[in-house]
Order: C-alpha cells, then sequence, then structure tokens
C-alpha cells in the first residue's frame, strides 16, 4: 500500500476540521523550548503547514505523490518546508528534532508488534532529550465495531470512487479495498484501478508497554484529541510520551 492513486482524493476528502485539532493537541502537549519538530507520515501535508506557523517543521512519507501534493500545498501557503520520503520505520538521514508527530491512524498500517517496536525506537532515537513522541491509533472499538462493513462511495466529475471494509486476517486488524475509476480520453472510457489498506491495531497496554521497552517515559493516553479520558466507545487514541 503506498497511496498511489489515493492521493488526490484523499487530499479532497479529508476533513480539514481534523488538522486544526490535531495542531492544538501539539501545542498542548509540548513546551515552548520545543522548535524543530519531525512531522512522519504526513500525508499531503495540511497539518504541516499548520504546524510550521509554531515550529520549524519537517514533513517525511512513504508516499512521493502524496509529498507531491504537499510541496504544491506548501509552495501555495508560502512556507519553506523540506518534504523528504522516507519509510516511518527508517529515519536514519534525519536529524533529531524536539517533537516528532505521527497522527492519522498511520501507525496502525505497520503489520505487527515488531514494526512497531522499530518505528517506535526510530523516533525515540530522533528525538532530543527531553523531546515528545506524539501519535494517534484506531481504537479497539473502532476497528473491530465500527469498520467491519463499513461503505462509501464518493463520484466527481471524471472519477468516482468506492471504499469497502472488511475484518483483517490478525485480531483488531482491517482490510480497506479503495477502488478507483478515473476517465481515459484515449479509451473514452474509465481506467479502474485498486489498492488494498490494511490496518492493525492493539490494546493500549500493548502501545504502553513497547514504548516504554524502548526507553519512554511519562506516557499518557486519552482521547478526543487530549480533551477526555479514554472510554469504551472511544475510536480514536492519542499517545503522548517523553524521552
Amino acid at each position: 500500500m503506498i497511496y498511489n492513486s489515493f492521493a488526490r482524493v484523499y487530499s479532497e476528502l479529508m476533513d480539514d476540521s481534523l488538522y486544526a485539532k490535531w495542531a492544538q493537541y501539539v501545542e498542548q502537549q509540548v513546551s515552548d523550548k520545543a522548535k524543530s519538530l519531525l512531522d512522519v507520515a504526513c500525508g499531503t501535508g495540511d497539518l504541516t503547514i499548520q504546524l510550521a506557523d509554531r515550529f520549524q517543521v519537517t514533513g517525511t512519507d512513504l508516499s512521493e505523490e502524496m509529498l507531491k501534493i504537499a510541496a504544491e500545498k506548501a509552495t501555495k501557503a508560502k512556507k519553506n518546508i523540506p518534504f523528504v520520503q522516507s519509510n516511518m520505520m527508517d529515519l536514519f538521514d534525519f536529524d533529531k528534532f524536539d517533537v516528532i508527530t505521527c497522527f492519522d491512524d498511520s501507525i496502525c498500517y505497520l503489520k505487527d508488534e515488531d514494526e512497531l517496536a522499530v518505528a517506535f525506537n526510530q523516533a525515540y532515537e530522533h528525538l532530543n532529550e527531553g523531546g515528545k513522541y506524539l501519535f494517534d491509533a484506531h481504537s479497539l472499538y473502532q476497528m473491530d465495531e465500527v469498520f467491519p462493513g463499513y461503505m462509501f462511495n464518493h463520484r466527481a466529475e471524471d472519477s468516482a470512487f468506492m471504499w469497502n471494509s472488511y475484518e483483517g486476517e490478525y485480531p483488531h486488524s482491517i482490510e480497506h479495498e479503495l477502488t478507483f475509476f478515473n476517465w481515459n480520453e484515449k479509451i473514452q472510457g474509465y481506467s479502474v484501478n485498486t489498492e488494498l489498506h490494511k490496518e492493525r491495531t492493539y490494546p493500549v497496554e500493548t502501545f504502553e508497554m513497547i514504548l516504554k521497552d524502548i526507553g519512554f517515559k511519562n506516557v499518557q493516553v486519552t482521547a478526543e484529541f487530549g480533551q477526555s479520558e479514554i472510554k469504551d466507545n472511544s475510536t480514536r487514541w492519542f499517545f503522548a510520551a517523553e524521552k
């Protein structure tokens, strides 16, 4: 899964109000002394651009197409932001930062606990002492109760998009089948492309255990962008950990 066909659709469909909530969550979690920030899995850059008002930011994502759109948006917003392609498990070419973020359940695309540990370790190694690692993840409720059987369709002037979600092969996992129909002038018909996006989450205790094993301290878990304690029907968990 590399978000090829999904990149433009993602940019069009994402609820813009969420970026302000993520940015506010970051502001609440970090001290005034924090200056540099690495936005991991930055997608099309909307949050990265907002964070640039407060931090010296760098954005990174696995998808070149996502980063291309992010760079276009940053130029339009007159923000000088470096966008670098990388995997969240491979941040070796980056310097250290005061804050590292990884939002929009991107951490759930890692396939198992071993990959989760690698990603957490990479974040730890690229934080300055006292730095904050902030990320979110789908809750068990979201993965087990909300997603299975979920369907969404979107149609534009020259394209269409179908989203279907199914239970995955592992506990607390889901598979999103995304089908894209794009008008092709050459064939005077629609070209069809399908992407399969796999996500997986874990009990809160698993995330906490791995973070602490890596060396993180003062791990806090909340819901509603840090505004409430987690509940049985919370759909997204927010994690803040300190190096």
